[in-house]
């Protein structure tokens, strides 16, 4: 079973999202007249299989909106990087390699306010982000937003650090929530991305 009018459906999710459909083009690597062209003219007469499971999971809907088989909302797919974001010494990040994955609703990612996209999961290691992380955590990563204070995964001297970007006193710094660890110099970092979810195993 298919949506009766999936272009039209297109259409609207687009204007709800704040989205144009020549950025929607671009997000599934098509020129940006591509869904301009099948809403307004039928061409193409459908949506290939991966543009229409892109573009259901960055708008968060079910394939079954936009013209696919009516199966619920498609699993999104976020890599975890094999490397360690050190609440500690410093994990070592000169190849990062996807290993494997973990699947997520898009309806959470959307109240997360995060695209799929932009998103990634590292392992914590260390005792310096005590209390809020411990080791062995596993931390979603939002690459889109590297801006403001708040718990971020940042490059500091060739290592994969997780700190507090904080600015007492008007420098900023990467601070460890164990007071026991001295604050790192934010202009030697390069930021990641911001920590948005972190998933723990209860022992």
């Amino acid at each position: 079973m298919t949506s009766s009018d999936p272009r039209a459906a297109l259409a609207a999710l687009a204007v709800a999202r704040g989205e144009s459909l020549a950025a929607l083009s671009r997000l599934i690597g098509r020129n940006a007249a591509y869904l301009q062209q099948y809403v307004q003219r039928g061409s193409p007469r459908m949506l290939a299989e991966g543009d229409r499971r892109l573009l259901a999971a960055y708008l968060g809907v079910a394939e079954a909106a936009l013209g696919g088989p009516d199966g619920g909302a498609a699993l999104v797919r976020v890599p975890r990087i094999d490397v360690v974001a050190s609440a500690g010494p410093g994990g070592l990040a000169e190849e990062d390699r996807a290993s494997g994955g973990e699947a997520f609703d898009p309806v959470l990612l959307r109240r997360l306010g995060v695209r799929a996209g932009a998103l990634s999961i590292v392992t914590a290691r260390g005792d310096s982000m005590l209390p809020t992380i411990a080791d062995g955590d596993e931390l979603l990563i939002d690459t889109d937003d590297r801006r403001g204070e708040g718990v971020f995964v940042a490059r500091h001297g060739g290592a994969l650090v997780v700190k507090r970007v904080a600015r007492p006193g008007g420098a900023a710094q990467l601070l460890s929530d164990n007071t026991a660890y001295p604050p790192l110099d934010l202009r030697e970092a390069e930021i990641v991305g911001r920590v948005v979810r972190l998933t723990r195993r209860l022992k």
